[in-house]
C-alpha cells in the first residue's frame, strides 16, 4: 500500500512496500468509510431488506471502483521476456539453488536488454549483486518473483522472513532489498547467527486496484507461504527460530498462512487489518505482535469488512489481542529505515529481547 492523502504523485518507499499513486489512501478510505455508512443505514420505508443488501453492495462497489480507476506501472511488466526458472529436488542445498538462479537471473537480465526492455534489464543486473547473490526463488517472468536470503541460511539459529505488500514486484525490488539489508545488519551486530529471507513469493495486488481491498491475492500467497516455511526450516540450522514481519498487505497474508512450530513470531506492521476479528482466530501458534508508527497514513483507512471487501478489525486495537511493540515516528514505508525505533523493535522481535507484555485479550 502507498503512502499519501491528497492524489498527488507518490514517492518510492525504502523498506518493502509499494510505490504507486498517493491519492489511494483518501480515495479508498472514503469508499470504505462512506460503506460502512450505507450498510448500517435503514432504507426509506417500503424497501424490502433484500433489495436493501443488493443497493448497498452495489453503491459500495461503485465508491471502490471509483476510487481505484488508475492505472499502475507494474502491469507494463507483463510482457517482458525471460526464462522458465530452474527447477530443484525438495532437498537441494542453498548454495546449488543460488548458483542455478544467479544464472536464470543473468539470463533474464540479457532477454530483457534484447527486448528493449533498458531499465528491467539494469534493474535485474542490479538484483545479480555482481554475482553475490543469493536467490533461493528467481522468476523473471511478468512482474515476477524473488525469494532472497541475506546472510548463512544454514547456520544461521535465527531466521526472519519478511512479507512485502502491494507493488512490490522486480522492478520495485529494491526497496523490499533495502529493508531486508538494514534488518540484517541491525541484528548481525548482536546475534551473527542471523539470516534474513526476503519472500516476495506471491503476486502483490497493485496498490490501486481493486485487489488490494480483498483478500484473494493473500489467500493464494498464503497457500505459497506456509510450504515454504517448512523448507526453510530443514535448510537452517537445526533448532533455528523463524520469524515472520509481515508488511501492509502481507500482514493479510501472514494470517491466512498455518505456520508450524519452527514459527515462533509474527510482526504486523503497517497493517489495513488481517480479515480476523482477533490474533486468536490466526491460524498460528506463534506470538502475534503489531505496532504502527505515529506517520503511518494506514492508520487513517477505515477498519470495516464489507462483502469480502476491506480487513476488519485495527491489529493495534488493544482488543484484537496482539502483543504490542513501539514504532516511534515512522511512516508506512519507514519501519526498516535504519536508526529507526521500529527496526530497533523488529530486531528485539526476532532475537527474543523484546521486554513488552502480553497485550490483554478482549
Amino acid at each position: 500500500m502507498t503512502t499519501g492523502t491528497t492524489g498527488t504523485a507518490g514517492t518510492a518507499g525504502t523498506a518493502g512496500t509499494g510505490g504507486g499513486t498517493a491519492g489511494t489512501t483518501g480515495a479508498v478510505g472514503t469508499a470504505l468509510a462512506t460503506g460502512t455508512a450505507l450498510a448500517t443505514s435503514r432504507a426509506g420505508s417500503g424497501t424490502a431488506g433484500s433489495g436493501t443488501g443488493r443497493l448497498r453492495r452495489t453503491l459500495l462497489a461503485a465508491l471502490v471502483a471509483a476510487a481505484v480507476v488508475f492505472p499502475i506501472s507494474a502491469a507494463a511488466a507483463s510482457d517482458v521476456p525471460a526464462p522458465v526458472p530452474p527447477a530443484f529436488a525438495e532437498d537441494a542445498a542453498p548454495q546449488s539453488r543460488y548458483a542455478a538462479n544467479r544464472a536464470n537471473l543473468a539470463e533474464a537480465a540479457r532477454m530483457a536488454q534484447d527486448a528493449d526492455r533498458p531499465g528491467r534489464a539494469a534493474r535485474l543486473r542490479s538484483m545479480e549483486a555482481a554475482g553475490a547473490a543469493q536467490f533461493l526463488t528467481f522468476d523473471g517472468r511478468g512482474t515476477g518473483r524473488a525469494v532472497e536470503v541475506f546472510g548463512e541460511l544454514e547456520t544461521a539459529d535465527r531466521v526472519t522472513v519478511l512479507v512485502p505488500g502491494s507493488d512490490t514486484t522486480l522492478d520495485t525490488y529494491e526497496r523490499f532489498r533495502a529493508g531486508a539489508v538494514a534488518l540484517q545488519q541491525r541484528l548481525q551486530a548482536e546475534h551473527p547467527r542471523s539470516a534474513v529471507v526476503a519472500w516476495l513469493g506471491y503476486d502483490t495486488p497493485g496498490t490501486v486496484s481493486t485487489t488490494v481491498l480483498t483478500a484473494g491475492r493473500a489467500d493464494e500467497a498464503a497457500g505459497e507461504l506456509a510450504p515454504f516455511l517448512d523448507r526453510l526450516s530443514t535448510m537452517a540450522a537445526p533448532g533455528s527460530r523463524l520469524s515472520l514481519l509481515c508488511h501492509s498487505y502481507g500482514s493479510v497474508v501472514c494470517a491466512r498462512t498455518g505456520t508450524g512450530p519452527a514459527v515462533s513470531d509474527m510482526a504486523l506492521y503497517g497493517s489495513p487489518g488481517t480479515g480476523a476479528g482477533s490474533a486468536r482466530e490466526l491460524p498460528t501458534g506463534a506470538r502475534v505482535w503489531a505496532g504502527r508508527g505515529s506517520a503511518d497514513w494506514v492508520a487513517n483507512v477505515p477498519h470495516v469488512r464489507l462483502g469480502g471487501i476491506g480487513f476488519g478489525a485495527d491489529p493495534v486495537d488493544p482488543a484484537f489481542g496482539a502483543r504490542a511493540f513501539t514504532a516511534g515516528a515512522a511512516g508506512h514505508s519507514d519501519y526498516l529505515t535504519p536508526g529507526t525505533e521500529s527496526l530497533d523493535s523488529l530486531a528485539a522481535i526476532v532475537l527474543g529481547t523484546t521486554p513488552a507484555p502480553e497485550a490483554t485479550h478482549a
